[in-house]
């Protein structure tokens, strides 16, 4: 397989794309100077030259006219993939996305045994490369991620990929593979007008497939060959805030069964992945003396099992650097808990691991849990297969344990109480876990079996923005004075992780600046602090003052003040002509509100006052309330997601609810003077 875990430091990390878009391979593409010859395309594309395209819009790059995937397994150790596809470039973009090829493998685990592409101008002559024009090296290292990695990259330039030609290219791959499983993706961004996928086994074996997204597929079977086809597929137009593109993609996983369950390297479901996974843990959590000697260190001034359990998991979030050495099986497998301690250094799995050792000296079990960091690339429907990129765990909490802090639970039928938490995210205090996380599938590894479960969604007002503002306008229709920021939560560790390398005063205002310049048309920050930037059990906190010149408007003998002074939580994203095909995903359940008084100047009242808004959804609410108090105008609102994911049933309504906070975050309350 060419996957493995992969994981980041950063909050928002996600899953690195394997697509061919790719900015770090501008520089590489530079490279390749492709020599070129003529040469007879083969008739397999040459026949797709008076094929009708398939549906798509103005706006499509590129057409997939034929794709074809033949995997041939020869044994347990041995794999051999041939690839071909075709395109038609429509647009000059699809030059850049489709006009390269972009082979990625395992070395040497892997090997590229042949590559070739031609292109079939609209006008002129064909033209072929050869694999030996083709370059090859390391993928490139993303900030945060791996260290070391063998995955590699072979990548060969099509000439002429220009629009209204046709590209196409075809090689084999050779695998050792780790586990036995593959995937066909069968539906992408761009139409698919055919597309073709074979698994070839020795006498005895078997397989299991499983589709994802899709509707099952019937083969046809030719000995001990079965083959799929499929024609026609829609290409997914991108959506603001839909589920991860894993999620919603048409594709199929298939799972190989060798005779009499020799050399098992695969799984039917998770259960059976469970107990794939806990074979390659089996004697890593284990704590050496050195490890035993440092829990007893850390935890020597403690009085409860919490302060043992915090003081464990502050050490390894901090003290143990995020750095993945990942070479074949250390893709999956994770290192042992005492290199991982004496080198100071791991991945996610190697910090869980680290963890749990550290957490069984102090008499508390725990469990490695598997995620992906993109909630609904695994659903409850999901087959068992490799689609995790991160790992957590999830803590067994004593019967006693009743701490109000300890959020991120759920109750195990077997296991009682667990806690999940993330020990590679150092800006999420223990007990906790982020956004992306909530309401998120994770496979459970027990000692008996692997199990899907859902993590827990937290209160929505554990992940808020507290803004309060005491501010004053003077006659002339400037507005000042100073706010007070609380944040929580993903609020708080998103700010945290940004500024984690500013050193400037200037860059250390930019979020305020932003802030301000979303709300107010010429304004002055006089000052700004920032609270709380480094102790992550503590809210996150701004501080700053400003001054708003000619806030205030003129409307003939009246002055039209706007309550709502700063923030937007109107969003126009499904402001569109197209419907929406995918549901709507939040990153997280959030609870924010917002207070501003307004004094008035002397000679000024309030003659009218914007109406009170209570929208009340199931996904989400909104409430506003103007008040005049003597000669001060309070304007509170509250701001809430309750639902992580709503459905496309519900867009409208959801288009309903964002008009409504526009409507509110626009309105003006009316000034008149004093009789």
């Amino acid at each position: 397989m060419r996957s493995k875990w992969s994981c980041n430091q950063a909050p928002r990390a996600r899953a690195i794309n394997l697509h061919l878009r790719i900015s770090g391979f501008a520089a590489i593409c530079a490279l390749l100077a492709a020599s070129t010859a003529r040469a007879d395309p083969p008739p397999w594309m040459h026949s797709l030259t008076s094929a009708p395209l398939p549906a798509h819009d103005e706006k499509t790059n590129a057409v997939l006219l034929y794709s074809e995937e033949n995997v041939n397994v020869i044994s347990t150790d041995k794999i051999k993939i041939n690839l071909r596809r075709a395109y038609k470039i429509l647009r000059p973009e699809g030059r850049e996305e489709y006009g390269t090829i972009f082979a990625h493998f395992r070395s040497p685990g892997e090997k590229i045994n042949s590559m070739r592409a031609w292109c079939i101008p609209a006008q002129g002559k064909d033209y072929e490369v050869r694999d030996k024009e083709a370059v090859e090296g390391s993928y490139p290292k993303i900030a945060g991620s791996e260290l070391i990695s063998d995955l590699r990259v072979k990548l060969l330039r099509i000439p002429a990929a220009d629009p209204g030609n046709i590209v196409g290219y075809e090689y084999e791959i050779e695998e050792q593979p780790l586990v036995l499983q593959e995937e066909w993706v069968f539906q992408h961004e761009i139409p698919v007008r055919e597309s073709h996928y074979s698994v070839q086994l020795p006498p005895g074996w078997e397989y299991k497939a499983a589709f994802l997204n899709h509707a099952e597929i019937k083969p046809i079977q030719v000995g001990n060959q079965w083959q799929w086809v499929i024609t026609d597929v829609k290409g997914i137009r991108v959506e603001p805030d839909m589920p991860p593109f894993g999620g919603v993609v048409g594709q199929m996983v298939v799972s190989l069964f060798p005779p009499g369950g020799a050399a098992r390297k695969g799984f039917s479901n998770w259960s059976e992945m469970g107990v794939w996974y806990l074979n390659l843990e089996s004697g890593r959590a284990v704590a050496a003396p050195e490890i035993q000697q440092k829990v007893a260190l850390l935890t020597a001034s403690s009085h409860s099992t919490f302060e043992k359990m915090n003081a464990v998991a502050k050490f390894v979030q901090d003290e143990v650097r995020y750095v993945a050495i990942e070479l074949g099986i250390g893709g999956w497998q994770p290192h042992p808990a005492r290199d991982i301690f004496l080198h100071r250094y791991g991945d996610c799995k190697d910090k869980a691991t680290l963890m749990r050792a550290m957490l069984q000296e102090i008499g508390v079990n725990s469990y490695q849990v598997a995620i992906n960091t993109e909630r609904g690339s695994i659903t409850q429907e999901t087959p068992a297969h490799l689609g995790f990129n991160h790992q957590i765990i999830a803590i067994q909490l004593p019967d006693s344990m009743n701490n109000p802090s300890l959020m991120a639970t759920i109750q195990h039928a077997k296991h009682g109480t667990l806690l999940f938490f993330d020990p590679t995210d150092e800006l999420t205090p223990f007990g906790e876990i982020r956004g992306e996380l909530q309401a998120n599938y994770g496979l459970l590894i027990t000692p008996e079996r692997g199990e899907l479960v859902e993590l827990p969604k937290q209160p929505a007002a554990t992940n808020s923005i507290r803004r309060a503002g005491k501010l004053t306008l003077d006659a002339a229709g400037n507005l000042q004075g100073e706010i007070e920021e609380l944040r929580l939560g993903d609020r708080a560790s998103s700010e945290r992780w940004r500024l984690r390398t500013v050193a400037s005063d200037s860059d250390r205002v930019k979020p305020i600046e932003s802030l301000l310049a979303g709300s107010l048309s010429n304004y002055v920050i006089t000052k700004a602090i920032i609270e709380n930037l480094n102790q992550t059990s503590l809210p996150f906190g701004f501080k700053y003052s400003f001054v708003a010149r000619s806030y205030a408007k003129d409307a003939g003998d009246m002055v039209l003040v706007r309550p709502r002074v700063l923030g937007i939580k109107a969003r126009n994203f499904l402001e569109t002509k197209e419907p929406r095909q995918f549901p709507i995903e939040f990153e997280g359940p959030v609870q924010d509100t917002d207070i501003f008084e307004i004094t008035l100047p002397a000679g000024y009242e309030v003659d009218d006052l914007p109406p009170p808004v209570d929208a009340d959804f199931s996904f989400a609410s909104y409430h506003s309330k103007t008040e005049a108090k003597g000669n001060v105008i309070a304007y509170t609102r509250t701001f809430e997601v309750k639902e992580l994911s709503v459905p496309v049933s519900k867009a409208d309504e959801l288009k309903k609810f964002y008009r409504i906070i526009a409507s509110d975050e626009r309105n003006t309350a009316v000034l008149k003077t004093s009789k």
